[in-house]
């Protein structure tokens, strides 16, 4: 609604205290008696609320007033009846709320005759106050608390209640249903008692105490089919996570008994596996009703939540692969313990991503199995809000909280849950308030820490007995059914174990099955030629330097579109012009490429203008996504289809500007990587040691997924790397912690120093025939700075070691330029460097005229090529000293990780280093203290005897003691 708060001009009404005009509010009801649909949502409501607040009154101020706090009643029904439900399975009832009762409202049992007018109330059924009352107690204090009244979408709003009062609260099940309900949690808990009884000394975290999960997960998953979803995504932690892996995903009984005979040793032989709960699994399933779904749940470590945004990538990317742009037929499933999704941040951080154009997913069910108690803290001490649910609310989803102990009710909430999803293309949440059997896990003893709750624990009847007594009482079934039931489950189980101790069965599945079959999972170094026809090349540039006709340039862009387009006569390109020149070309091959991170439209630096907006209009443009037609994303492997002129379409480049964070945003990223090998996924920060903020997910995905989960990915991070005096926080991309990591060749850590290198680094990300991921330090101040030609881009490929071009013949590296080789017979010292420092070291070598040092770059740091390396340095004298030159303090960057790995395996010794001193902080922030350090490092590489500290103030005390 418009506001003249601010204003400065005079109105014939005074303006209220809230800033709403008298005379607007006027013709806004004009308008919404005549044409109601033509106001924003709230204003509608707003006038719909108004009138049914008039209709409510009458001639007689206290028919009025009564008429009145029947609304409000009513209304108080809606929006508190949760907290009087009865939704704990120990029977522990809240207060009711006063506002649910008469005396709040100023009504007397003598109203309970008075006829409640339905159409005024939006009640289906009228009638004395009473019945309406016992239809409000029927619907909403029952064991489903419907918590929806926050939801500010009015139309949503409406579709809730209407679901919700329609039937009382509850979706009419059959007799059949309910038997098919019961052998679901029959199944359950005879998982679990199986499991206790034969592995009584392994963890498995349990199920027990909230069986009812797979009632929930079943009936969504049946009624989600029935709304033409195909596949869903699953994300969760380790409880109860064995139990969904067979009853729902469809992993067998012999294929967990196999990891729990630990007979199956493949997956362990090179050091790496996972424990059984952690694992994902994925299979095609054909449900009750006939349709078939396929389910695949995501690997995930002990980070509990972690796994969220990676469910949530892998759903966006699978959405597009197959064309589901209105993102209805995949559907991410996320399922949460409540002390997790109160306390673990990247809950918030997801909940933000989920309307955002660049990452949503058409919204996500998510499932809380609340335990009432986190590892051995309770509610009280794990949270400030009543519900561990009330994270929902920041983005108005609804949320139904559901006794565990009535898997009718976890229907009703299941089934309402995923056409709310699929009909509005939001989240929904539905908290499963259950217990939890043991402790923590089945060694562990509870009553260590909350005796009161264990007790009642041991006390408190199974869900299984709970619901076999109710269908016992009311006839559905008998006890010779029941028996035959749990007999024919264990035969299962029992013939199951049997198979297993005598054949174990691969409990994972291939991860070079569908789109990855033609990938391999080892690394080599072999060269792969990716360089560019510069008739392709100049296609892309003249796409880079075009607007559409019309289209209002910022004055500042209109010299670099002209550059950009220029680029195949003046030849000279920079980092950032190869950057873009490599995803034109995947484009025009097929690859979509995905881009995401913090400002990365336009580049942080300034550099990359990816997205140009109308300078007038504000209007978006992409360049690269018009160097030709744009196909629609399909199921085929590239090359796209052709256009009816023969021409190729090109893929999509999408390219996001993240919210103001790295787990969740990288977490996404990864997830998509992992759908398609032929797609392009990259994330970059917004400065490289931002990437802190995302550490859980590389230390517990992209590092060692492939070890632990035997899962791929080709995912890109590009970390801006590079001192330049500003400070701790803006300099280091935090490459010595990504070596640290490494190793089996698992990732990829690379600091190219020219804009063709990162052209062909990025292009044979997506040429080889496998995936690794790939950590680039990209530069800041070379950004911009012309390092290659545009002829470098035609021919070649991405070299891991380069020589000194001035001991060379002109090639890579050297700008295209042609210099007399030097004679490497003079060579008396060898510097090893990596990244835009070896810029700064030709330069002073020019200075000084030294014709005696040579600069070699490595630009693959791990995995390390170590034979180019041996043969790259044995061609200077083996007199010349060998010397490690870097920007980075000594215990940062790349130097102790190369001291040891040529030591190891190339037999190779590092002199000396050259580097400033170790330390806890990456940087200075001193713009003086870092041109002192940094020219003294540059001039020590030149020293003959080179001082031992970069410290000015430890230099400066040797001096005054040597005097």
């Amino acid at each position: 609604m418009t506001s003249t708060r601010g204003t400065t001009g005079t109105s014939a009404s005074p303006a209220a205290t809230n800033g709403w005009n008298a005379a607007y509010l006027d013709a806004q009801h004009e308008q919404y008696r005549t044409n109601p649909d033509s106001l924003p949502p709230d204003v509608r409501a707003f006038f719909q609320g108004f009138e049914l607040a008039s209709s409510l009154g009458s001639t007689s101020d206290k028919t009025s007033g009564v008429d009145r706090g029947i609304a409000d009643l009513i209304y108080a029904y809606r929006q508190l009846g949760h907290i009087a439900a009865t939704v704990d399975p120990f029977g522990r009832v809240n207060e009711r709320p006063k506002a649910m009762t008469l005396e709040h409202h100023g009504l007397a049992k003598a109203d309970l005759t008075r006829h409640v007018d339905p159409s005024a109330a939006s009640l289906y059924a009228g009638g004395p106050l009473q019945e309406v009352i016992d239809h409000l107690d029927r619907t909403y204090c029952r064991n489903i608390g419907f918590e929806y009244m926050h939801v500010q979408n009015t139309e949503e709003r409406e579709w809730l209640w209407r679901v919700i009062e329609e039937n009382e609260g509850r979706i009419p099940i059959s007799d059949d249903t309910r038997k098919r309900l019961l052998s679901q949690v029959l199944k359950s808990e005879s998982f679990e008692t199986f499991l206790g009884k034969r592995y009584p000394g392994d963890k498995r975290f349990s199920l027990e105490g909230g069986e009812s999960l797979i009632v929930l997960l079943e009936q969504m998953i049946e009624r989600a089919s029935d709304l033409n979803v195909e596949e869903t995504v699953i994300g969760m932690a380790h409880r109860g996570r064995l139990n969904v892996l067979n009853n729902v995903v469809g992993k067998s009984y012999e294929q967990i008994f196999t990891e729990f005979e630990d007979t199956w040793g493949e997956d362990f032989v090179d050091g790496g596996g996972d424990v059984k709960y952690h694992r994902g699994y994925s299979g095609q399933r054909t449900l009750a009703n006939g349709k078939t779904m396929h389910l695949a749940l995501s690997s995930n470590p002990s980070h509990l939540d972690a796994v969220d945004p990676v469910v949530l990538g892998r759903a966006r990317a699978k959405q597009y692969l197959s064309g589901d742009l209105q993102r209805k037929h995949i559907m991410p499933l996320l399922i949460h313990g409540d002390a997790a999704i109160a306390g673990q941040g990247i809950i918030a951080e997801c909940l933000n991503l989920s309307q955002l154009e660049g990452y949503t997913v058409g919204g996500t069910v998510h499932v809380v199995i609340n335990n009432q108690i986190g590892f051995t803290t309770l509610p009280e001490d794990a949270r400030s809000t009543r519900y561990c649910t009330d994270v929902a609310k920041m983005i108005d989803a609804p949320i139904f909280h559901v006794n565990g102990d009535d898997p009718e009710a976890c229907v009703t909430a299941a089934q309402i849950a995923v056409e709310y999803r699929q009909k509005f293309g939001k989240d929904v949440f539905i908290d499963l308030v259950g217990f939890r059997k043991y402790g923590h896990n089945e060694q562990d003893e509870a009553a260590f820490t909350q005796p009161l709750m264990a007790d009642k624990i041991k006390k408190k009847p199974s869900v299984l007995n709970v619901y076999a007594d109710k269908l016992l009482a009311t006839g559905v079934i008998n006890n010779q059914v029941m028996q035959a039931i749990k007999d024919e489950i264990n035969e299962a189980l029992e013939r199951a174990q049997d198979a297993a101790k005598n054949q174990p069965y691969d409990p994972t599945i291939d991860p070079g099955s569908r789109r990855w079959s033609k990938m391999k999972r080892s690394w080599d170094f072999e060269p792969v030629n990716t360089g560019v026809p510069m008739k392709t090349l100049t296609l892309i540039c003249n796409a880079l330097g075009t607007v559409p006709e019309g289209f209002n340039v910022h004055r500042k862009l209109v010299n670099l579109l002209k550059d950009r387009k220029e680029l195949p006569k003046t030849k000279k390109i920079s980092y950032a012009d190869a950057e873009s020149l490599a995803y034109g070309s995947l484009l025009l091959e097929g690859v979509p490429v995905r881009l995401s991170g913090q400002d990365c439209r336009r580049g942080t630096f300034s550099h990359r203008h990816g997205v140009l907006r109308d300078a007038k209009t504000g209007e978006a443009y992409i360049p690269l996504d018009h160097i030709t037609e744009v196909g629609m994303p399909g199921t085929d492997t590239p090359p796209l289809s052709k256009m009816d002129d023969g021409r190729k379409r090109q893929a999509q480049f999408g390219v996001w500007d993240s919210p103001l964070s790295e787990a969740s945003v990288l977490g996404f990223e990864y997830g998509a990587s992992m759908v398609d090998p032929y797609q392009l996924v990259l994330w970059e920060a917004q400065f490289g040691d931002f990437v802190n903020g995302a550490q859980t997910i590389i230390d517990q995905f992209i590092v060692n997924a492939e070890i632990k989960w035997d899962r791929w990915s080709g995912l890109v991070m590009l970390l801006p790397h590079g001192y330049e005096g500003a400070g701790p926080e803006h300099s280091s991309g935090r490459m010595e912690r990504f070596l640290q990591s490494c190793a089996q060749k698992n990732i990829q850590v690379v600091y190219p120093s020219t804009g063709a290198q990162m052209f062909h680094l990025i292009r044979r990300q997506v040429q080889r025939d496998f995936r690794k991921p790939l950590v680039v330090m990209t530069p800041k101040s070379m950004l911009r700075t012309a390092t290659s030609t545009i002829d470098e881009l035609t021919k070649g490929s991405f070299l891991e070691v380069i020589d000194d071009p001035k001991f060379t013949a002109a090639g890579a590296g050297d700008n295209g330029k042609r210099t007399r080789k030097t004679s490497v017979s003079k060579v008396k010292r060898v510097i090893l460097c990596s990244g835009k420092v070896f810029y700064e070291l030709a330069a002073k070598r020019d200075e000084l005229g030294r014709d005696d040092v040579a600069i070699v770059r490595v630009e693959q740091v791990y995995p390390l090529h170590t034979e180019l390396v041996k043969k790259t340095v044995g061609r200077y004298p083996t007199s010349a000293e060998l010397v490690w030159v870097q920007e980075e303090p000594r215990n940062i960057g790349a130097f102790l990780f190369l001291q040891d790995k040529l030591r190891e395996k190339a037999g190779i010794e590092i002199a000396r280093y050259i580097g400033r001193d170790a330390s806890s902080s990456s940087a200075t922030g001193s713009k003086r203290m870092h041109k002192e350090e940094q020219e003294w490092l540059i001039a020590q590489a030149f020293a003959d005897e080179p001082e031992k500290s970069s410290s000015v103030a430890v230099r400066a005390k040797a001096k005054a003691g040597a005097k």
